[in-house]
């Protein structure tokens, strides 16, 4: 349920199990609001939680200390079995900048205690915001080490960047060896509402990706996964356009019933308003993008593609008109002296081949050139302060500079791009796989790591440090994590710079003659 008050009583709820199985988690925060989540679930293997189809009372408190000796804000709602008895509380009347715990109740159960944080006042000078990305987290592929390691950070705030879940069986890959045998229907690919929440709940059961929600607000966005690899709108291979507006639909009722998002985000059939902007003090503005549900089809199919004239076409859009639009208006309006674009696919060029044909995922903006370019020619038309570009997606963490023109390295550098490697996507990884000759041959790419992980944040007035933070394997849990690499950007000043103390810096592009900055350790069977 939304956070509409229950209006009436119920008898109180009995439980032989925990219903707070999947955790909670809050997220989108604001100066005086954050939305907090959870769902009661005591058989969560089963596509109704173990619940009866009926509403039942929760009740949710916040409070300034984690012992709840002040709580500050506190009611009840009604889970619903409409929404698969979630429970989304936009929790207002909250102080800008301030730590917050909250907790359920249902019964006599009583959740895990949540860790939040309210965004600044838009008017702050606010002099550090510690943040994280993350995104692809393919179950079947490995541990949610990295996870465990991102909630013991510390940090105001994580983006989700997409690929929360995966649509494909969960035995794909085996990533996860020893895991006791799940039921048949997680063995099959999701297109019906149950299979979506099914993988959710599997999902979410998992201990570290509690934890980190349970450590800090998350901000998420979707990328294709959450539906299907590689939709376009209302395009996909699979099914005609009105069928997969159906399969659209119930996956993107499942991701709202399962994330900390507000009731504007709340799905209208195959329709959903996830794009949106939140500011943190005067020090920056993030503008989250939906790179999924507006796009025209990709050109000449979804993979990669030589000379595909039709990448060209001024007419096909990445973000569609209203979404691009916003981004630049808003971009052009913002006060803040940091503007990020936190989106889930890598924005600057990357040509997979070191052959003078050049060859381009048509998944990517690459596949949507003059759609980048009206971006990036936004950029400086509008004179946007400090342009950052926060992305996912590609299962491997890359640095790069964002180029007027990326065929031209000596073309004005116009923002920065970070992008992240998955938390498992691709399975343990490596710090050099098939694929670094050809991107780092990419000039504007500064950066290459095929390992699993995530990228930490460290920004003020000054500066923005990037850290990326990686671990060795994922396919068996234990592992430890350290700093791959670290740049700055500085104020007014786009693009990568070394960080003095990081050895692996020092010189201008990383390459496979730079080794890692301490050994990295493998369990023992490796």
């Amino acid at each position: 349920m939304v956070d509409r008050t229950a209006t009436h009583t119920t008898a109180a709820p009995s439980f032989r199990s925990d219903p707070f199985t999947l955790g909670v988690a809050s997220g989108d925060p604001l100066p005086n609001s954050v939305v907090i989540w959870t769902r009661l679930a005591p058989d969560p293997m089963d596509s109704f939680g173990g619940m009866q189809p009926t509403r039942y009372a929760v009740e949710w408190q916040v409070a300034e200390d984690e012992a709840f000796r002040k709580v500050v804000r506190g009611g009840a709602v009604l889970a619903q079995p409409e929404y698969v008895h979630s429970v989304h509380v936009d929790v207002d009347g909250l102080q800008p900048d301030r730590e917050y715990f909250y907790r359920f109740r249902t019964g006599p159960q009583i959740s895990p205690v949540g860790r939040t944080r309210t965004a600044p006042d838009p008017a702050a000078d606010l002099g550090r915001l510690r943040f994280a990305t993350v995104s692809c987290a393919a179950w079947f592929d490995g541990y949610y080490t990295a996870y465990k390691h991102l909630a013991e950070e510390d940090l105001d705030v994580v983006f989700h960047l997409g690929d929360y879940i995966y649509e494909y069986s969960v035995q794909t890959n085996g990533g996860r060896p020893g895991y006791p045998s799940l039921p048949d229907k997680y063995n099959r690919v999701t297109t019906l509402l149950s299979d979506y929440r099914d993988r959710y709940a599997l999902y979410k059961l998992d201990p570290d990706l509690q934890a980190a929600h349970a450590a800090f607000p998350w901000i998420a966005t979707w990328d294709d996964h959450e539906v299907v690899n590689n939709y376009a709108d209302e395009y996909h291979p699979s099914l005609p356009p009105a069928d997969f507006l159906v399969r659209r639909a119930n996956a993107y009722r499942a991701y709202w019933e399962h994330m900390p998002l507000r009731l504007p985000q709340e799905p209208v059939g195959p329709d959903a308003a996830l794009y949106r902007r939140l500011t943190f003090g005067r020090l920056a503005e993030f503008s989250v993008l939906d790179t999924r549900q507006y796009r025209s089809d990709q050109a000449c199919g979804d993979g990669l593609q030589i000379n595909c004239a039709q990448r060209l076409d001024p007419s096909r859009t990445l973000l569609g008109d209203d979404q691009e639009k916003w981004l630049l208006d808003g971009l052009g309006a913002s006060q803040a002296r940091w503007n990020v674009i936190a989106q889930q696919i890598m924005l600057s060029q990357c040509d997979f081949t070191t052959t003078p044909d050049q060859a381009f995922s048509m998944d990517l903006w690459d596949g949507y050139k003059p759609a980048r370019d009206r971006v990036v020619g936004g950029l400086t038309e509008r004179h946007v302060p400090n342009p950052v570009v926060l992305s996912g997606d590609f299962h491997r963490a890359m640095a790069a500079e964002v180029k007027t023109d990326f065929d031209d390295p000596a073309s004005a550098t116009v923002a920065t791009e970070f992008v992240g490697t998955s938390i498992t996507s691709g399975m343990d990884g490596a710090d050099r796989d098939e694929y670094a000759e050809p991107f780092l041959a990419n000039q504007h790419i500064k950066f290459y790591s095929a390992l699993r992980g995530y990228v930490r944040f460290d920004l003020t007035q000054q500066e923005l440090r990037s850290d990326y933070r990686v671990v060795p394997y994922i396919r068996q849990p234990g592992a430890p994590v350290q700093t791959r690499a670290s740049f700055v950007t500085e104020d007014g000043h786009p693009g990568l710079q070394p960080v003095a103390d990081n050895p692996t810096l020092g010189a201008r592009r990383y390459s496979e003659s730079i080794p890692p900055p301490e050994p990295l350790q493998y369990p023992p069977d490796k």
